[in-house]
């Protein structure tokens, strides 16, 4: 754990914290990342744990599948499509794909409860993690949440509790909840279901800070925040508790602002498609006219990709019972839907090959077709990413001299 926060490869899952039984937990740390802190004596097998499943220091490798692409990982099924409750495509992100996933896997009894993240009630910019037992609780939920969260810190109590769950989560999550599935059995049995999405980056709350400061609601107590979703993309929305209401566009929360504040580990992730995940959704962006993703208000519609076969006979029992509506899709139009998960893939090489040569440490990532991916980046790219990296870090390593 020391080694991956001096080489600032935490993504804040929370699993140290989770198998640590209270040695450790997650707190807050500038600029506003959960981190770990270790508050008492971490036991042998809890250490050999953290060891093999963290994120920070190995990533989970990508399953076999009929097709293994080097940007987009395992594929079984390649569909675009959306809930067809019309509350729940509205309510989620892009189509609202997860949402309805999650409550079809409640509804058919496939599981008990769901595993996800939403708002702090007390504190709406945060997140906390949420066990939601209705399809209600999954779509009060809903929706993109662009800041910390460590769902991973209430593995114990998620396992002590036993039945069968499905779990939500970033890439880092899923990849650390596999790999500590390989040492403890109880994971694969309790949470049979594991659901992620594409991920742009975990944001700290300095950057939650910036657009409320962009809103002008700085410093005024929240009543709540969404950082998306009702709509695609759907307005970045604050309301204060006096009844004034603030807004934002998609573009200009998380280009502006967000975007500007995502930690490093997430600038070099070997798997931010969720490649170890059942099923992967992801916006399915329409290019505008230079072929750019749109941000432009529309009716939401979610890319979905199955990944394993527990994903895939989910995706066929949720379209059996019309609880989405999709369509093939040809996997070679994800790069047109998501370019700059394409460009950060084929750079994870030269930004990771950086790190040695200034004594950082670099998280394992075999199985994950970097090198595939790094040869699809044109040489004047690789070099001005390995030289970013380079000064990238050593300007860091002096501020914090």
């Amino acid at each position: 754990m020391r080694r991956v926060l001096a080489g600032e490869l935490c993504s804040g899952c929370g699993l140290c914290a989770g198998v640590s039984g209270g040695a450790i937990r997650m707190r807050d740390d500038a600029p506003g990342y959960n981190r770990p802190e270790v508050v008492g004596p971490v036991d042998a097998a809890a250490e050999r744990l953290i060891a093999a499943a963290c994120p920070g220091a190995a990533v989970a490798a990508w399953q076999d599948a009929p097709q293994v692409h080097p940007y987009w990982g395992p594929l079984r099924e390649v569909m675009t499509g959306a809930a067809v409750d019309p509350a729940v495509r509205f309510q989620g992100s892009s189509g609202g794909v997860v949402s309805a996933l999650a409550i079809h896997a409640l509804t058919s009894g496939l599981v008990d409860r769901v595993l996800h993240v939403g708002a702090d009630l007390a504190a709406p910019t945060r997140n906390r993690t949420l066990v939601s037992r209705s399809p209600a609780e999954v779509l009060a939920g809903a929706g993109s949440r662009y800041t910390a969260s460590s769902p991973l810190a209430d593995l114990a109590a998620i396992l002590a509790e036993g039945g069968r769950a499905a779990f939500i989560g970033k890439p880092c999550d899923v990849s650390a909840l596999r790999q500590a599935a390989k040492a403890d059995p109880r994971v694969a049995t309790h949470v049979p279901l594991m659901i992620s999405f594409f991920c742009g980056g975990v944001p700290s709350h300095d950057g939650v800070e910036r657009i409320l400061r962009a809103m002008k609601v700085s410093g005024q107590p929240l009543s709540a925040f969404r950082y998306r979703g009702q709509g695609w993309p759907g307005l970045c929305v604050a309301e204060t508790t006096d009844g004034a209401r603030a807004e934002l566009t998609y573009r200009e929360s998380w280009g502006a602002h967000l975007s500007k504040e995502v930690q490093f580990r997430c600038k070099i992730c070997p798997d931010a498609v969720g490649g170890v995940a059942d099923i992967a959704c992801a916006d399915a962006w329409y290019g505008d006219e230079s072929g750019y993703p749109s941000f432009e208000e529309q009716e939401g519609r979610s890319l979905i990709v199955a990944r394993t076969e527990a994903g895939s006979r989910l995706l066929a029992a949720a379209l059996g019972a019309q609880a989405l509506q999709a369509e093939p899709l040809d996997p070679r139009e994800i790069d047109k839907m998501q370019p700059s998960q394409a460009r950060r893939k084929r750079l994870v090489l030269a930004r990771t090959a950086a790190l040695p040569l200034v004594g950082q440490p670099r998280p394992r990532m075999a199985g994950l077709k970097v090198g595939a991916a790094a040869r699809k980046a044109s040489a004047p790219e690789a070099l001005r990413n390995l030289l970013g990296t380079l000064r990238r870090t050593l300007q860091g390593r002096r501020s914090r001299l």
